[in-house]
């Protein structure tokens, strides 16, 4: 039996075609809306007999090979004579007179592609074909027309799938290899671990049924490889074809690379590809894609077919420096790269906007590659808070203001645009009668409107070169504000609010999505099926609630693996509240002194802010007896929070106190086993700071019959809680002291939200 290569004709085409740079043309938002319109008023004007967005479809052997391809012609046109006229429609910003017949092959071998299966299908030896170009904007039109022969159609059609043939070979033989080894593999360990099957065999379940699992799963269970483990064994056994491990933390990350490299030394034989940010693996010094700046984004896609090739031949764990090696060697963009490698890969490991942000997600992959596709949410109490970030956007008047002024007098319509945008705001920013901040729950309409006339103005800009893909001017800079506000303007439903924020002239608009939960379903939606897990999804209620469970779905909560016995908690009753925080400083001092002295071991000391946390290490220090002392800083470069883990050894020679913030890079997914960490001081309730946002959110979810405060306040704080006094227990060895210190854990409404075995210690 053949190996069938299910592929649209456009797809075909541009993997065969597709040359020259990444800057190559300005690619737009507001282009792909006005060439739809472009293209249904070209087919307005067929006639009668003629037809439009006509499905076709063909088989074409090859070798041990089966293509299957399909895709929508524009348009079937009757000739005067009798003949049939193939008609391919493209739209374009760029000055129509200088488009040639020559310049664009892919855009002839996509309508040639259409006339050879049209011919196949009707048995038409000979027809035309024609190539319609229409300016977006002066809806000028350019022909082209060419006239062919079933011969030369089968002859041009037979030269695209030999040469893409090496790369469909190359993808079913590494899918046998994948299955072949993953029919042999076992459980890398020597047993499962308390827990760990049923979490696995949950996670088969929910791939199995197309379901939502969510998985309250604590530290030690082993997490990682218990999620990993049953999807690649689903895909063995042809319930699933792919996976994403999405996950908002490098550590996390890494722990997935180094469950497949485990797997992968038992013979294991997946290709997964991990996406790492463009600013991070980036060659140059600054960002900058033009090909006049990087050789590597010069002439990308020229080379980008080899190289991809040549690493999915080789390579299975393809990690970030597997990554740069190859891309190095093609003279490749390595994110760009990644991204590519990404639609072939077997697992992708990333951040969760790949998935889940609608201005960056992957959106080349096809439906059918989507519901054959696992994803599975590590750390999924992360995604909360990300997802609202995805799904809001805002605008500043000031960003305007500058551009009217510095294209006054040099381009008309571009600076009028902007001046209509800060015109508003100004009318705006009057009304609002010195108030420092306006909410609403109706979308902005107006500004939406003169926001989608200033990004096609700006796209003409752009496009002539007047802009840098380097990411530094103020036009691009703010065109893609621009662009993001529209995006998000189209999701805005009764989840959001629109406030304002006005002071000393600027205003700052803001449409703020208050419940991610819809649109997380809706971006989650055609995906075969979904794992959140977490050590703290605690109330798992609230996570089902917030994260987009539906009746169907279903969740696991497994008990920790670690004995009562390994933990020491004390609970010390000083309140912490902000109001507070002064007056019960200096026993808060004495208190993490006296722990010291005590127990003269490593500890962290985790705090709810910065400045509370630099407020009592100044007051520690100050009276500081020998103990060594770190402290976590905003903004911490990769060396120096290597430093201060490397700083936590087993066998340090007097105690060791290091001040870090809940939530942040020291809280959550990092391991000191042992006697590397011995102790650990949570203080405060982990309440994130009392804020607008936080207030829209409690009002939002107060008025929905929901519990306000716990969604804005306490469910949000205690999470950060959990995962900081995580930190302490990381193996059954394990022994350590916990101290949370807040009045409020002596109140049942916080009580119960913490693990029974910090309570029955």
């Amino acid at each position: 039996m053949p190996n069938l290569v299910i592929l649209s004709v456009r797809s075909l085409v541009e993997h065969v075609f597709r040359s020259g740079s990444l800057d190559s043309g300005f690619r737009t938002m507001s282009t792909l809306v006005e060439g739809t319109k472009a293209h249904q008023k070209i087919q307005k004007q067929y006639g009668e007999q003629d037809q439009k967005e006509i499905y076709l479809s063909a088989e074409i052997p090859y070798g041990d090979l089966l293509f299957v391809i399909d895709g929508r012609c524009d348009g079937l046109l009757v000739t005067e004579d009798g003949g049939i006229l193939v008609d391919e429609i493209k739209s374009t910003t760029k000055d129509i007179e200088s488009l040639t017949e020559e310049m664009h092959p892919v855009h002839w071998a996509q309508a040639e592609f259409y006339a050879y299966m049209y011919a196949i299908e009707n048995k038409i030896s000979q027809l035309r074909v024609r190539l319609t170009y229409v300016h977006v904007d002066t809806e000028q039109q350019k022909k082209f027309e060419r006239e062919v022969t079933l011969a030369e159609l089968e002859l041009f059609v037979r030269g695209i799938v030999e040469s893409y043939a090496p790369y469909a070979q190359m993808l079913h033989r590494n899918k046998r290899l994948r299955d072949e080894s993953i029919e042999g593999l076992i459980f890398p360990f020597p047993a499962f671990r308390e827990g760990q099957r049923r979490l696995a065999g949950s996670v088969f379940k929910a791939i199995d049924e197309g379901r939502k699992l969510f998985a309250k799963a604590p530290t030690g269970i082993g997490k990682t490889i218990s999620t990993l483990y049953p999807a690649i064994k689903a895909i063995g056994e042809e319930k699933a074809q792919h996976f994403f491990y999405l996950t908002a933390r490098t550590i996390t990350r890494t722990a997935a690379e180094e469950a497949l490299a485990l797997m992968r030394s038992q013979g294991l034989q997946l290709r997964s590809v991990t996406i790492t940010a463009k600013d991070k693996i980036c060659f140059q010094e600054q960002v900058d894609c033009r090909k006049e700046q990087c050789i590597y984004a010069d002439g990308y896609y020229d080379r980008i077919n080899e190289a991809l090739l040549d690493m999915l031949t080789n390579e299975t764990l393809i990690n970030r420096s597997v990554i740069e090696l190859y891309a190095r060697k093609h003279t490749v963009c390595p994110f760009e790269f990644s991204l590519d490698a990404a639609y072939a890969a077997d697992a992708v490991i990333c951040d969760y906007n790949y998935v889940f942000d609608p201005r960056v997600s992957l959106k080349r992959l096809s439906g059918e590659h989507r519901n054959q596709t696992v994803l599975l949410v590590d750390e999924a109490h992360n995604l909360i808070d990300r997802a609202r970030e995805m799904f809001s956007a805002e605008l500043e008047k000031r960003s305007f203001m500058e551009l009217e002024r510095e294209f006054k007098g040099k381009r008309p319509e571009l600076h009028g645009a902007a001046k209509a945008i800060n015109k508003w705001f100004i009318a705006f920013r009057k009304q609002a009668d010195e108030q420092p901040t306006i909410v609403t729950k109706e979308l902005p309409i107006e500004l939406v409107d003169l926001v989608e006339g200033f990004v096609i103005q700006a796209e003409r800009e752009l496009a002539a070169g007047g802009g840098s893909d380097s990411g530094n001017t103020p036009l691009l800079e703010t065109y893609f504000a621009a662009i993001s506000f529209l995006r998000i303007s189209k999701l805005y439903n009764e989840s959001y609010v629109s406030y304002a924020e006005v002071a000393r002239g600027e205003v700052r608009l803001k449409l703020f999505c208050l419940n991610p939960s819809t649109l997380l379903r809706q971006m989650g939606k055609g995906y075969l099926a979904h794992v959140f897990f977490s050590a703290t999804l605690s109330p798992l209620s609230y996570y089902m609630d917030m994260l987009g469970a539906g009746e169907e779905d279903y969740s696991v909560t497994l008990p920790s693996p670690f004995a009562n016995e390994q933990w020491e908690v004390s609970v010390v009753p000083i309140s912490t509240k902000y109001v507070d925080r002064e007056r019960t400083k200096y026993s808060l001092v004495k208190l993490l002194h006296e722990t010291v002295r005590k127990n003269p071991v490593n500890y962290l000391f985790f705090f709810p802010s910065y400045e509370y946390m630099n407020s009592v290490y100044e007051a520690f220090i100050a009276e500081n007896e020998g103990i060594l002392t770190l402290i976590q800083t905003p903004d911490m470069p990769e060396e120096d929070r290597e430093s201060f883990l490397a700083a936590f050894a087993k066998d340090n020679d007097r105690a060791l106190v290091g001040f870090a913030v809940m939530g942040g890079i020291f809280s959550e997914s990092i391991d000191l086993a042992g006697n590397r960490l011995q102790g650990v001081v949570v203080v405060g309730v982990g309440m994130p700071q009392i804020g607008l946002e936080r207030n829209l959110i409690k009002s939002y979810f107060d008025e929905d019959g929901r519990k306000g405060f716990d969604y804005a306040y306490v469910y949000p704080g205690i999470n950060k809680v959990l995962q900081a006094g995580g930190r302490l227990i990381r193996s059954e060895q394990d022994r350590g002291i916990l101290l949370l210190v807040d009045d409020r854990y002596t109140e049942l409404r916080y009580r119960r939200l913490l693990p029974e075995e910090w309570l029955d210690s």
